[in-house]
């Protein structure tokens, strides 16, 4: 059974959908499971609300490929504009999806809460980012005793949903005479005492996370975070937002905090124990993930009932008239 991602994937860093999809089509490629040409694959992939028109088209041409859709969100709390775009996902799925994919039980639930219909046919499947790149490192022995504890986060967004006003109260707050800290990619303005890295390839990422101690993530609504990921991959335990799907995706690979004050006390007790929650780090490799996504795949048959895409509907999707 091959496989067909129908999404533009971009070789620079381009925002976890992206990343984990690259991840994905590569390990299926050395699995010998992925086909280029959508013509000789049996499933085709497609992401979210990317490349639509594409989508319905292939959709009519091969009436025989199974459609797998793989959803974000909920939008909603982008506002009117979220709302919108949500009815756009799951109208595209009610006309092209065979199955659906959710990345976290969160997205999943939240979903069913707010009243959006998808694919009977679905599973929850996290995601994983390129083991080439994000992996531990051995263990440096004969640390020195009094060095400071090398705190770190990062996104590509620069969106505040992403939690920079925790950034900003750590650049004021933390004890930097104990901790350093740094920030990789987009911040939304610059820090004081926090030290800025930059926007940095995944190479990049992956050696600046190996030399940190512990990754703090203060993002609020996350289907199922990359960055977060990137970091456990990389052996990081997490001081870590207890929101959406992030309590899903460290389990007791890190501990959590509801407001800033918090926030500090759960850095400090981490800090103190913080191979106890490096050992408890459970993160899914892209190969199992894979694995994951091929079980489901194999569940799978082509909905006869979806075969039928009129002008109309088409035209409604994309005036967006749903």
């Amino acid at each position: 059974m091959k496989l067909n991602i129908l999404t533009e994937l971009k070789s620079e860093p381009w925002g976890g959908g992206n990343q984990f999809l690259k991840a994905l089509r590569d390990e299926s490629k050395r699995s010998n499971t992925y086909s280029e040409n959508i013509e000789n694959a049996q499933i085709i992939l497609f992401n979210s609300h990317h490349n639509p028109n594409r989508v319905l088209e292939l959709r009519k041409k091969f009436k025989k490929h199974i459609f797998v859709h793989r959803v974000d969100g909920p939008m909603s709390y982008r506002g009117r504009s979220g709302v919108k775009l949500d009815r756009k996902i799951f109208y595209l799925n009610s006309l092209v999806a065979d199955g659906t994919v959710f990345q976290s039980d969160w997205s999943r639930n939240q979903t069913i809460n707010e009243n959006l219909n998808f694919s009977s046919n679905n599973a929850v499947i996290h995601n994983a980012p390129d083991p080439r790149i994000f992996h531990k490192k051995k263990e440096k022995l004969n640390q020195p005793e009094n060095r400071k504890i090398k705190l770190i986060s990062s996104s590509w967004s620069n969106n505040p949903q992403k939690g920079f006003n925790f950034y900003h109260y750590l650049d004021k707050h933390l004890d930097f005479d104990k901790y350093s800290m740094s920030f990789a990619g987009n911040a939304d303005k610059s820090f004081n005492r926090i030290r800025m890295l930059g926007k940095l390839d995944s190479t990049e990422l992956a050696e600046q996370l190996r030399e940190h101690d512990i990754f703090i993530f203060a993002s609020e609504r996350e289907a199922c975070s990359n960055s977060l990921l990137e970091a456990l991959h990389c052996g990081l335990p997490v001081v870590c937002r207890d929101s959406s799907s992030n309590p899903e995706v460290v389990k007791k690979g890190g501990i959590f905090f509801d407001d800033k004050h918090e926030m500090l006390r759960k850095i400090d007790i981490l800090a103190k124990d913080n191979l106890k929650f490096k050992e408890n780090i459970r993160v899914k490799g892209i190969s199992e993930v894979l694995e994951d996504y091929t079980k489901f795949f194999s569940t799978l048959k082509v909905d006869n009932n979806k075969r039928k895409l009129t002008f109309n509907n088409k035209i409604r999707y994309r005036l967006g008239l749903v």
